[in-house]
């Protein structure tokens, strides 16, 4: 067994896994939703897209500040552990290990299923989807743990894929609605039905947070990047931008695609209403299938973070039986053992989604929350000590770096912060309690383990 991982990836794939990560199911799956958070006032969402993205860019550049001076097994991890020290470090690595990673990645499974469930005419919270959800968290899982290098080609390839049907949609659908009407209707039209919150704002920004997230799953593969220090950067800063760009643009397109009425009314399969709409039955349709290799992609991406979370630990003799977890196997040079960990944990997480929001009954009662939102907002406070100590220790940077992009970044956390408790309210609660029963445990392994 080896402990090291071999650089096998370019600026060209780090740029496609940035933009694989995050461009998948969210642009998708959230939507609709933030439709129905604004009542179909379509400003009022665009602005949501646009916040959303400005709070990514803006993280994003501070963290590629900090990727050309730190370089070592889990990107993120690594920032904490040089600004705030080994043991916030490992409060983070374990965080993303067990509850950021895996949640994500089990969402994503779902909505890929979801997505093809949709283009099948199946329920979409029934056996079918479940069964698939669960072939795909397992396929995800071996591409990854098997093949990694297959794994980064099959993530730039699914990338060049699932821009196809934004950039149809952004501009076939923006030309459509200027000709028929419907564009400047949905922009004029103001709020069209009831919204259920009192802020329609924050609720839909909170909502734009899974959409965009993902980003800071590229750092993980660092280590096996050539030139990280220089590549890992620019991979974030143009990845990020660019996303914001075609979120902002498919979802303009759609407004002209369709009245927003339709998309709030067709719920799963307002998408595909759209598509049909601009592309014809059969056009829309094969794009659906894009769709769905889209939300495949961006769950290849996600996994990759999951099978390395163990590891990250594990790298640093921390966590769970670390001379375990941090083997790596000869033959594919991943850490195979992290992976199945990881692999287990978010079965879990699967179950629990389907427990919380999909059934008629939650299984768990007030401890049902959602579990594509909150732990995103969670990791946005965690990066908040990391931006302060940053301008406390990098005094070799200049001001712009060093002072104004890490305090506009900790004023975009904050602002996440504020925007989910208005969304979720006392779901925040209970998944706080969750979150420090977690936590604990992960705080056992670390005074048991911590070396002396």
């Amino acid at each position: 067994m080896d402990y090291e991982l071999q650089k096998k990836y370019g600026l060209f794939t780090a740029i496609a896994m940035v933009i694989g990560i995050v461009i998948g199911s969210g642009v998708f799956f959230k939507a609709e939703k933030i439709l129905l958070a604004t009542g179909g006032d379509l400003p009022l969402g665009i602005l949501a897209w646009v916040i959303g993205g400005m709070i990514m860019i803006v993280c994003a550049y501070v963290f590629a500040t900090m990727a050309t001076r730190y370089e070592k097994v889990n990107g993120v991890v690594d920032y904490a552990e040089a600004t705030m020290g080994r043991g916030y470090a490992y409060i983070l690595g374990w965080f993303m290990t067990t509850i950021y990673y895996p949640a994500i990645t089990s969402v994503l499974a779902w909505v890929s299923a979801r997505y093809t469930c949709v283009l099948l005419g199946w329920d979409i919270v029934g056996a079918e989807a479940m069964a698939i959800a669960g072939f795909y968290l397992v396929g995800s899982y071996a591409l990854n743990a098997l093949s990694p290098k297959l794994a980064g080609k099959f993530q730039v390839s699914t990338t060049i894929i699932k821009l196809i049907p934004l950039i149809l949609m952004a501009i076939l659908g923006t030309i459509t609605g200027l000709s028929n009407g419907v564009l400047v209707k949905n922009f004029t039209s103001g709020v069209i039905a009831d919204v259920s919150t009192t802020n329609p704002l924050f609720t839909a920004v909170v909502a734009t947070a899974f959409a965009y997230e993902g980003w800071i799953i590229a750092t993980s593969i660092n280590a096996e990047l050539r030139d990280a220090k220089k590549n890992l950067p620019r991979a974030l800063t143009f990845g990020t931008m660019f996303v914001a760009l075609i979120y902002i643009l498919y979802y303009t397109g759609l407004a002209g695609a369709v009245e927003n009425s339709v998309i709030m009314e067709g719920g799963e399969t307002g998408a595909k209403i759209a598509f049909s709409t601009v592309f014809s039955n059969l056009g829309g349709s094969v794009l659906f299938v894009f769709v769905v290799i889209s939300c495949l992609g961006t769950l290849n991406g996600l996994m990759l973070g999951c099978t390395r979370g163990f590891y990250s630990l594990a790298a640093r003799d921390l966590g769970p039986q670390p001379h375990i977890y941090k083997n790596i196997d000869a033959n594919t040079n991943m850490p195979t053992n992290s992976a199945i960990m990881g692999l287990l944990f978010t079965a879990g997480w699967l179950l629990y989604f389907f427990g919380a929001n999909l059934v008629p009954e939650s299984w768990f009662g007030p401890f049902s929350f959602d579990s594509s939102e909150l732990p995103i907002v969670t990791l946005y406070v965690m990066y908040i000590p990391i931006f302060i100590m940053m301008m406390v220790k990098e005094q070799s940077l200049g001001g712009f770096k060093r002072f104004i992009m890490p305090t506009l970044a900790i004023f975009a956390c904050i602002f996440m912060v504020i925007a989910a408790i208005y969304a979720h309210r006392w779901a925040v609660l209970y998944y706080l309690i969750l979150f420090i029963v977690v936590m604990a445990v992960g705080g056992i392994f670390y005074f048991t383990k911590k070396p002396h």
